[in-house]
């Protein structure tokens, strides 16, 4: 499962809690994985029952008991083997394109709001990726000892950049053709 194997990955580095694993998916891999902090902590009890990870009680004065996960040995096996074994791809959801597959009653206009709309927001997303995940890259190398991580992380963010703006021109496309159809829906 990825997500557990993001989690080995990240605590490979250091200890962590689950509120700092999430922070850290915030800022480094939100652009091609998300996930919620409940599911954080659903995997890290699966890590540590599988005895990929241990969990160290640390004391605070004043807060609750914070608990950070380690990775094992066990854990860098299960990991370095993951990360040398082939996925298949990922099936493709994408809800939108569900509205745009059955919109033959809708106005041209309509289909033309829900694209636009849409553009927005993959605007928004874009300068996000190209500020705010560009700096997390470079703010992160300075804490990481390793030379090769920073570069695969940038390729990775690359890969979301070119996505997006893949997919901009894609609705630029989409948006031109939908202005050809003929107007059948209500206006």
């Amino acid at each position: 499962m990825p997500l557990e194997h993001a989690i080995l990955a990240f605590i490979e580095y250091m200890p962590l809690s689950g509120y700092d694993l999430k922070k850290l998916f915030g800022v480094s891999v939100a652009h091609f994985w998300s996930t919620s902090q409940s599911h954080i902590y659903k995997s890290l009890e699966g890590l540590e029952k599988k005895g990929w990870a241990e969990a160290t009680s640390i004391l605070q004065d004043g807060k609750p008991n914070r608990k950070e996960y380690a990775i094992t040995a066990a854990g860098h096996a299960e990991l370095r083997r993951w990360l040398v074994t082939p996925l298949p791809m990922d099936p493709v959801r994408e809800g939108m394109l569900i509205q745009i597959f059955f919109s033959h009653h809708s106005s041209n206009q309509e289909i033309a709001l829900l694209l636009e709309s849409r553009m927005v927001e993959i605007r928004q997303h874009l300068h996000l990726l190209k500020t705010s995940a560009q700096a997390a890259i470079e703010n992160n190398a300075k804490q990481i000892p390793d030379d090769r991580a920073p570069i695969l992380w940038q390729i990775t963010l690359d890969y979301g950049i070119a996505y997006y703006e893949f997919e901009l021109k894609w609705h630029e496309k989409t948006l031109a053709a939908i202005e050809e159809l003929p107007n059948r829906g209500k206006a």
